[in-house]
């Protein structure tokens, strides 16, 4: 936008140049052509009255005059001998001795030649002819075209510097809003545009400020309600569970245990499912800016607390990359990255068979990191991948017996308030591969 506010006040500088200053210039060179010549014409007919004299005090003074006055020429007369070059016999000397006519040759139909020629009759059937060099009138005419010239650039430089500035000074309320935008987009809540500039910018930051405002609002008492709704939901369930344990640690009678056991089973799925519900709602309410967070060393960690589990199945979890930084940098919240890579290694790991292999791969692709986790699971059919994100959905895999169906969709909300994706595809080898691109870190090697 400033380069546009620039080049269109150098525009309307140029213009006003050009509709101002080339007519003057143009009046300037005629006029200048026009007093050479009346001047040149003036001395010619002097000229031409001091050889129609006759005397000689005059053809002396002709003489003299012509000397003086550069290239001059006469036609002889019987009466005055000028000693001056005779002119060659042509249109314009015969139209001054036989018709006692004057005319003016500039030399060329474009402003003017090398030579003005003005030829004069004189008394005695005689003429006189001045061949005026235009040698200062060209110089004359580079000196006004060049000041014009110059004085225009300097015009052109200094209403780019001016407008350099004003346009700045008028985007500069569109920065301080498009700032603010920007750090709200990045989860911060907090972030205010100052109220300055004209009127509708001004406006503009107050509509803006006060959306905010009632956003963060909006997710302060979002993040109270999860943190209430964790204390009561958690305590009767946990009080729950500790009476069917009482129940059935009392009970003899067989089938009333397998009735407890059941409802006890149910109550820890419900527990389960609960503590999914409330994850989920933690990653919608707690919107946080993104920072650059060293991948790698996430990664490690994580690899470093799922490993214990995947060796008491046999499971192997092997990690490789291909970035150009070994130690990449991605922009995400804290936290969001262990809780991704968390729900998707247990998701991972359930599916395996028993001496499996689970892979981690790093990737950098242009101005993103992707993190991959691939496993030797049953895989997923095309037509439940696109369903796999939704909220309670789970597969006919080993998940839909125990899983809550909340795991992937909590994945996709962590990430994509990141500024990241997250797809399903097909292994190489069999199984599925999760995929998550994050944005790269400007720091990054990606």
């Amino acid at each position: 936008m400033n380069r546009q506010l620039i080049r269109s006040y150098i525009l309307l500088v140029a213009v006003a140049i050009l509709l101002f200053t080339v007519p003057v210039a143009f009046t300037l060179t005629d006029q200048l052509r026009d007093d050479t010549e009346s001047s040149v014409k003036r001395e010619a007919n002097t000229m031409a009255i001091l050889l129609g004299n006759g005397d000689r005090a005059s053809c002396e003074a002709l003489t003299k005059v012509a000397r003086a006055y550069g290239n001059v020429q006469a036609t002889p007369t019987a009466s005055c001998d000028p000693r001056l070059k005779t002119p060659a016999p042509d249109a314009a000397l015969t139209r001054a001795v036989a018709k006692n006519e004057a005319t003016t040759d500039w030399g060329s139909d474009f402003v003017w030649g090398k030579h003005l020629t003005v030829t004069v009759p004189a008394d005695g059937d005689a003429a006189v002819r001045v061949v005026y060099s235009t040698s200062d009138m060209t110089r004359r005419l580079w000196q006004i075209w060049g000041f014009r010239a110059g004085l225009a650039v300097l015009v052109l430089a200094a209403a780019a510097a001016i407008g350099a500035f004003a346009a700045r000074r008028i985007t500069a309320p569109l920065r301080e809003l498009n700032s603010m935008a920007s750090k709200f987009s990045d989860g911060d809540l907090t972030a205010r545009s100052p109220v300055t500039g004209p009127p509708e910018t001004q406006t503009l930051a107050r509509t803006l400020n006060q959306g905010a405002e009632r956003l963060d609002t909006l997710v302060a008492s979002q993040r109270i309600f999860v943190a209430d709704a964790s204390h009561q939901l958690r305590t009767p369930l946990t009080a729950l569970r500790l009476s069917l344990d009482n129940i059935a640690d009392g009970v003899d009678d067989e089938s009333v245990r397998e009735d407890v056991e059941q409802a006890t089973a149910e109550v820890v799925r419900m527990s389960r499912l609960v503590n999914g519900l409330l994850v989920l709602a933690r990653a919608e309410a707690k919107v946080t800016a993104a920072e650059p967070l060293p991948l790698r060393e996430i990664v490690d960690e994580r690899l470093t607390v799922w490993r214990p589990a995947a060796d008491e199945r046999g499971v192997t979890i092997a990690l490789r990359g291909s970035v150009v930084d070994d130690r990449p940098s991605v922009l995400a919240s804290p936290g969001h990255l262990d809780q991704v890579l968390d729900n998707v290694l247990s998701n991972a790991l359930e599916v395996s068979p028993d001496g499996g292999r689970i892979t981690v791969e790093i990737e950098s692709r242009a101005d993103t990191v992707v993190l991959s986790v691939l496993d030797e699971g049953p895989g997923m059919p095309d037509a439940d991948k696109s369903r796999a994100f939704d909220r309670f959905w789970r597969g006919q895999g080993l998940t839909g017996r125990s899983g809550s169906g909340l795991g992937l969709a909590v994945v996709k909300q962590l990430v994509t308030d990141d500024g990241g994706t997250v797809t399903l595809a097909d292994a190489p080898g069999g199984g599925l591969k999760v995929e998550i691109s994050l944005r790269a870190s400007p720091r990054s090697g990606g």
